[in-house]
């Protein structure tokens, strides 16, 4: 997931080498947290939040598929 989440990201944004992806466990979940450079969040996020709610949505498409369980984080 860390992998996936990470080329999702590094295609949206400007500063490719600045983006990072934490990854961690809550309570039988994992926690992906998205950082980029902050002149690129509103290319994560996008209008509205759609880019944000999308790349969220394949994430635990993809994890369903695999019988595990995660969220999608952004933080600036």
């Amino acid at each position: 997931m860390k992998e996936l989440l990470t080329y999702i990201a590094r295609n949206l944004v400007d500063n490719p080498d600045a983006v990072s992806v934490t990854e961690s466990q809550d309570a039988g979940e994992t926690v992906l947290e998205l950082r980029v450079a902050p002149e690129d969040m509103g290319k994560v996020i996008g209008r509205q939040g759609r880019i944000a709610k999308e790349i969220r949505t394949v994430v635990r498409s993809v994890a369903q598929r695999q019988g595990k369980r995660v969220s999608v984080e952004i933080v600036d």
